[in-house]
């Protein structure tokens, strides 16, 4: 095995290199995933979602299309596109948020490395961390240009990584087949009132592309522009004091009494990163046709960020003036605010995507892709200062966290081959993936974290991880009816340049290398043209990512908050699906079964009482999801989709914490449930309306959040949401909506949005 290969080098050994924005027709729905992994044929009704994905694919997956998107549900940023599909749960703070990560059937919103987003087969998901700051690039692709959302369900599929054990996301956008131009402008606005927050938080977004094709050549030009001002991201909050206050302590006023999320009393003391986001995404797509069947392609993607963080204090003196630090007396008793308590920054990030593409999709018994990413970190920069407010506001001593130079990069080759050919007997997938992720943060003291420069270090964190995969997978029709999928996924991982430092000292990580095998297999019966049952067990690894491995900090010499020797987590899934084709919809029900060895989770170490991200032994989680997808219900015009997903996760085995042995894993719901309706009325007119409903869930390991209905807690979920499209000429579309119409006041530890009013006027020619 060659070690430490580079794009690069691969880029120079192929000639033509492609693009992972594959540019495809509209009609050709299955061009996104090779055909290898064909299911049994389903038969679905014209407006109920067919997926992108072949039907043949050895796993459950859910779509949803263009035209049900425009219809019936409210995207401003792309994620909202899949919030209505069976078992999805998308933790959004607010519009524009960054950090929007997605949870699924056994994966909750804190292990965002157990799914995989790709736009066109270029990869959105950041695998730099496994939290909610590494949330998938979303922002990258706007909802303009999808086609179509697919979500697979686990990792039976050996074309997939590991990452994949809780979904994989396919979105599929579209290339012009004539000159085209889009425009649209959206506002949005809500009324949120929480403690002492009772304010109007609104903002606008901008979109335009150009499209056409001449010939052999098509091409797509992009821009959009989001001004986004979201209420508080958190409360400064403190335990109820037991410490009497001495006369040296300010007296103030203004601090809120309630219970904290372990039940205990507590204190709120004002608001901490009220967050205002300006975002501009660019993006160029160049495609040309060497032949009927044969296209390269290249994408530039560009995406900038300015953002402002700023904080309020409830406390006031006895002057009416704020208090942001010191000694304060609280009715009597003393707390301390820190200089930093109440949190604001400003950040500025600009990254870059490239991707570039070749393939041959009608190679007579072979069709074949070349695909490379790269994703570039330009520059990412977080000023904070280290003083108190008020005089903070103006300058001075603080901080800026750099992380220039991070990103990955990915490369694939893939190649199908039909022995009999593409109807025949066996139906063939082989390929090779490499990627390569790399983290780089300096965070430096500056005079003035305004405007200043970097001057001394504080502390420095940086690591590579490299994968190299080969795959082999066959699906073999041994009878008309039944279908075998066998594959398999062979693993190289390497972590190295691993280090961690503070202001005087730096440590070096020893190099790590490791080779896993994944096995898989499903096995399908189309037992009647309209009932088909499938049976599907995977093994997957997902490697640590390099923040769990090497983003940490050195105290007196020894290294605190990582640990370089994780263990890769360690699934063996099951699914058995029955689907029951309807005629006008489909019904399917699943069990799905999960057994996570060395789950990677942040938790307390019983022993050692250090905090970190560290193996749990052993995890259970199984479940029974439901879903229903139907058109023309009852009317002519009427869709429904609509799912139910019970839940069971439990933590079995913990060495380093035995007293979480039988809790629930963290942000796992135990109950799920979604229902959409869409209503076209006429051509001119239609309806949408959709309600999301997610039942009790803890946010730790010790499930000692008991208090599950107030800020800091994951409390349950009750949201309507409704929508109204008018058509009033050829060109031109109003569209408006209600974002959580029933005002349910719900927090996945940050609060989240309340009713909020969104209307859109969009021009297409």
């Amino acid at each position: 095995m060659i070690k430490k290969i580079t794009i690069s080098t691969l880029l120079l050994g192929c000639s033509g290199l492609a693009i992972a924005e594959d540019v495809v027709s509209p009609q050709a729905d299955t061009a996104d995933i090779p055909a290898t992994q064909m299911e049994s044929m389903q038969i679905r009704a014209t407006a109920v979602a067919k997926p992108a994905v072949p039907v043949n694919l050895p796993a459950t997956s859910e779509g949803v299309t263009s035209k049900q998107i425009q219809d019936g549900i409210n995207v401003i940023n792309t994620e909202d596109a899949i919030k209505y599909l069976p078992s999805v749960q998308v933790r959004k703070r607010y519009i524009g948020d960054t950090n929007s990560p997605v949870s699924t059937r056994t994966s909750g919103t804190l292990v965002t490395s157990r799914t995989l987003v790709y736009a066109d087969h270029v990869l959105l998901s950041n695998f730099l961390g496994n939290g909610a700051s590494f949330a998938p690039r979303f922002g990258l692709v706007s909802p303009e240009e999808i086609e179509r959302i697919d979500l697979i369900y686990g990792p039976y599929s050996a074309l997939y990584p590991g990452n994949s054990i809780g979904s994989v996301i396919q979105m599929t956008t579209r290339m012009p087949e004539k000159f085209e131009a889009h425009a649209s402008i959206q506002a949005f606005t809500q009324n949120y009132e929480l403690y002492k927050t009772d304010e109007n938080f609104s903002g606008t977004q901008l979109s335009a592309s150009l499209g056409g094709r001449q010939g052999d050549f098509s091409w797509r030009l992009s821009a959009n522009k989001l001004n986004s001002a979201a209420m508080p991201q958190a409360y400064l909050q403190k335990p109820e004091s037991t410490t009497l206050a001495v006369p040296a302590n300010k007296i103030v006023s203004g601090a809120i009494f309630d219970l904290g999320v372990d039940g205990k009393p507590r204190v709120i003391l004002g608001e901490n990163n009220i967050t205002r986001t300006i975002q501009d995404q660019a993006k160029v797509k160049l495609a040309y046709d060497f032949t009927p069947s044969i296209q390269a392609a290249y994408t530039l993607g560009y995406w900038q960020e300015d953002q402002n963080e700023k904080a309020k204090s409830y406390l006031r003196d006895n002057a009416g003036n704020p208090v942001f630090s010191g000694n304060v007396n609280i009715n009597g008793f003393r707390y301390t605010l820190a200089n930093t308590n109440f949190i604001i920054g400003e950040r500025d990030r600009e990254h870059f995507m490239h991707s570039l593409s070749l393939h041959d999709k009608d190679a007579g018994n072979w069709d074949w892709e070349v695909v490379a990413t790269k994703y570039n970190f330009n520059k990412d920069i977080y000023r904070q200062p280290l003083i108190a407010l008020p005089a903070a506001d103006a300058g001075g001593a603080g901080q800026i966290a750099d992380s220039e130079g991070t990103g990955w990069e990915t490369f694939d080759l893939r190649t199908n081959y039909y022995p009999q050919g593409k109807d025949g007997e066996h139906q063939i997938s082989l390929g090779y993936h490499l990627d390569e992720y790399v983290l780089e943060t300096l965070i430096s003291n500056t005079a003035n974290w305004k405007t200043g420069s970097a001057t001394t270090r504080r502390s420095a964190f940086a690591g590579k991880t490299q994968t190299q995969a080969i795959y082999a997978q066959d699906a073999w029709r041994f009878s008309p009816n039944w279908k075998a999928t066998i594959g398999g996924r062979w693993e190289n991982w390497e972590a190295f340049d691993g280090s961690v430092a503070n202001a005087t000292s730096k440590l070096s990580f020893a190099s790590r290398e490791d080779n896993f095998f994944s096995p898989k297999f499903s096995l399908s019966y189309q037992a009647t043209p309209v009932w088909m049952l499938r049976g599907s067990i995977g093994q997957a690894y997902r490697m640590p990512t390099v923040s769990e491995l090497f983003q940490g900090s050195i105290t007196a010499g020894t290294i605190v908050n990582n640990d370089p020797n994780l263990k890769p987590e360690n699934a063996v899934s099951t699914d058995l699906t029955v689907e029951r084709d309807l005629g006008n919809g489909l019904l399917r029900a699943s069990y799905f079964h999960e057994n996570m060895k060395d789950a990677l989770i942040s938790q307390t170490n019983a022993y050692t009482l250090v905090t970190n991200i560290q193996n749990i032994d052993k995890i259970r989680t199984q479940g029974i999801e439901l879903a229903y997808q139907g058109a023309d219900v009852a009317i002519n015009g009427l869709d429904l989709v609509g799912s139910l997903t019970l839940t069971r996760s439990r933590i079995l085995e913990n060495k380093n914490n035995p007293e979480t042995i039988g809790n629930e894993q963290p942000r796992i719901p135990n109950f799920r449930a979604t229902l959409s309706a869409t209503y076209r009325q006429n051509d001119k007119l239609s309806y949408g309306m959709g309600l999301r409903y997610i039942g009790d869930q803890y946010n730790t390991l010790e499930n000692n959040d008991v208090n599950r209905g107030d800020y800091g807690s994951t409390s349950k979920l009750f949201m309507i949401d409704v929508r109204a499209n008018y058509r009033f000429s050829k060109n031109w579309r109003l569209s408006a909506g209600i974002e959580n119409l029933n005002n349910y006041k719900f927090f996945a530890f940050n609060s989240a949005p309340q009713r909020t009013f969104l209307t859109e006027l969009k021009f297409d020619y």
